[in-house]
């Protein structure tokens, strides 16, 4: 079994499509393995003591449909003693009030049941005016931007995953 559990929601497939990317840069399918939240159970995330969370910011701040489905399902997952990594794309030009709001979201409610939160990122580099993933002045995880910031996808993801490993143990 793989160290890693993955889950993502994607609504238009840049979330899947970065988590396979974020799979391969960690070693491939026998160190991360990939869920989409629409089809997972909260008993899948027992399996894993480092998890990594995949989550677009969709519409005005809110979550992706899957994972609003998903959601009060948190409640009902140990996540005391689990380290928790967060990514996500958002559009900071569009929505530079709530730019990735659903990572902060998330965040919260895991860490309420117990989640280590690991894998914080800078905020430089980035334009917006507020965001409800800022903790001490750095994103809770991975910020990506599909829409305007494409480009560095790639090159945050291999710098996030370099970290993340010591973070993992790994």
């Amino acid at each position: 079994m793989s160290n890693i559990g993955l889950f993502f929601g994607t609504q238009t497939g840049n979330t899947q499509t970065e988590s396979e990317i974020i799979q391969k840069e960690f070693g491939g399918d026998s160190v991360v393995t990939l869920y989409d939240i629409s089809q997972a159970e909260p008993s899948d995330f027992n399996n894993y003591d480092y998890i990594v969370v995949g989550c677009p910011t969709w519409n005005v701040g809110e979550l992706q449909s899957d994972w609003e489905n998903f959601y009060d399902e948190l409640d009902n997952i140990d996540f005391i003693g689990k380290k928790v990594a967060y990514f996500g794309p958002g559009d900071q030009v569009g929505y530079p009030d709530t730019f990735q709001d659903a990572l902060g979201i998330l965040e919260e409610k895991i860490s309420e049941n117990g989640g280590e939160t690991v894998g914080y990122w800078p905020t430089e580099g980035y334009e917006f005016s507020e965001s409800k993933a800022v903790r001490d002045g750095k994103f809770v995880g991975l910020a990506l931007d599909e829409d305007n910031q494409s480009d560095l996808t790639e090159e945050r993801i291999k710098a996030w995953v370099t970290q993340l490993k010591p973070e993992f143990g790994l």
